[in-house]
């Protein structure tokens, strides 16, 4: 499809799956060379992270562990910048190789606060792989060790992200019409 309706917005295609599963894989090889003997614990972030982190799992061959968290900090089309308790982690992540797997980072507020409250934890390292980078809406520093795609400030949807919980199951990704 080249245009959706979601709700009261229609978007345009802007990404294929095609593209995405390609990028996908070159974060994956990545992964493998890099955590290769390091027993990481990939945590991925509900619910946007969802298809990344399943096409992204299919494609790592080293041992790890996979959990899921919870944390929210979008109302519409718009970042709340304010990041809710994170939930779901139960795993013990003291020396452990972390790997934060989300969907989007744009502002980068709700990434700098997941790695906050998972450094208290004292893990041996936090590495993160995003899918999406917006790095002109970034407003704080961060070290983002995988990027599969870099991306304007457009509001997008498809591939796990949404608009009001909608458009998370397109398989491609779509920006919003002008």
């Amino acid at each position: 499809m080249k245009t959706v309706k979601i709700r009261d917005k229609e978007f345009d295609l802007f990404l294929s799956q095609e593209v995405i599963e390609k990028a996908i894989g070159e974060v994956a090889d990545k992964l493998n060379k890099d955590l290769a003997d390091k027993d990481p614990l990939f945590v991925c972030v509900l619910n946007g992270s969802f298809i990344f982190a399943a096409e992204l799992m299919k494609r790592v061959t080293i041992p790890c562990e996979v959990s899921f968290v919870k944390v929210s900090s979008y109302k519409g089309i718009t970042s709340t910048g304010k990041l809710k308790e994170i939930y779901g982690l139960e795993e013990d992540i003291k020396d452990r190789t972390v790997v934060i797997v989300e969907d989007i980072v744009d502002t980068g507020h709700t990434m700098s606060l997941i790695l906050e409250q998972l450094e208290c934890d004292e893990p041996k390292e936090i590495r993160v792989a995003t899918l999406l980078l917006k790095p002109d809406a970034l407003k704080v520093q961060l070290k983002l060790d995988y990027v599969a795609l870099e991306i304007p400030n457009d509001f997008i949807v498809g591939y796990g992200l949404d608009y009001d919980g909608y458009g998370r199951n397109l398989s491609d990704i779509y920006k919003i019409k002008k």
